[in-house]
């Protein structure tokens, strides 16, 4: 046997969590926005590694292999660290499961080099965990240079935070036919405000916008797609407006904050992804 195989067997001890699932015979599938911030937010380390070495592990040594792939233990050159608040060595060590080749066996990555998603293993230096399903990206330029703005809008210090359900909502009648102002309460992670409002005027379109501070401003703008704020709203707010966060009164404001609510998922559109959350 193998070193790497030994150090493979005694690294499922550690690593026993789920793994990214790669396709490194057919083209890896586009990332969405979505996909990238996700895996990018999940991440303690981002790295440019070479793979040095691979050693596939039996089936009955690899819990939860999903049918058609092969596990593999890997053991990686880093080229550059993209991103991270760990240190990284020169060597680093991890699990993957790939899909076997159309002959069944392990597709080969020996010196291709990769973008990594992941977190380090505690107490043993060099191992990573892939924080999931994508977190192995075939590395090019193209792929780095769409994934840094991400990471930088990430850590700015007045990224917007994530936000966890819609708290309150409520919708006022103007002394016009048609006039109305609707505000949604947003809750997040860190306690930040973050409102939405939503203003109709007679004959005019209605209008939107989110405001992250605390000050409720009817001139704030719609995010543009593609930014992380639109991503802490189309990926997060339900379809629906909660029943219990519309705090209008009577039915008619109380359907008109529904609908409000509607325009702005309307106007967000879809979150899409590849990869599974």
């Amino acid at each position: 046997m193998s070193r790497l195989s030994i150090i493979a067997g005694s690294a499922l001890l550690a690593l026993s969590v789920p793994l990214a699932a790669q396709d490194s015979a057919a083209p890896a599938p586009s990332l969405t926005y979505a996909d990238t911030v996700s895996l990018a937010e999940d991440s303690e380390i981002v790295a440019h590694v070479q793979i040095r070495d691979q050693v596939a592990l039996e089936p009955e040594r690899a819990p939860g292999l999903a049918p058609g792939h092969v596990r593999l233990y890997v053991e990686a050159r880093t080229l550059a660290l993209i991103s991270g608040n760990v240190p990284v060595g020169e060597n680093l060590r991890y699990l993957v499961d790939v899909p076997l080749t159309s002959k069944g066996k392990a597709p080969k990555l020996k010196k291709r080099e990769m973008i990594l998603f992941a977190r380090p293993v505690a107490g043993r230096p060099g191992e990573i965990q892939l924080v999931g399903e994508g977190a192995q990206r075939p590395y090019t330029p193209e792929f780095e240079a769409a994934l840094r703005p991400v990471l930088t809008s990430l850590l700015a210090p007045d990224a917007p935070p994530r936000v966890t359900k819609v708290a309150d909502a409520l919708a006022v009648e103007g002394t016009l036919v048609g006039e109305s102002e609707t505000q949604l309460f947003l809750d997040t992670e860190n306690d930040g405000p973050v409102s939405i409002t939503v203003v109709r005027r007679p004959n005019q379109p209605p209008r939107w916008g989110v405001s992250w501070t605390e000050i409720v401003d009817q001139s704030a703008r719609a995010p543009r797609a593609g930014t992380l704020q639109w991503y802490r709203l189309a990926c997060t707010l339900p379809a629906e407006l909660p029943t219990q966060a519309n705090l209008s009164r009577d039915s008619q404001a109380r359907a008109l904050a529904a609908r409000d609510y509607q325009f702005v998922i309307e106007q967000l559109g879809p979150c899409t992804r590849t990869l599974k959350r």
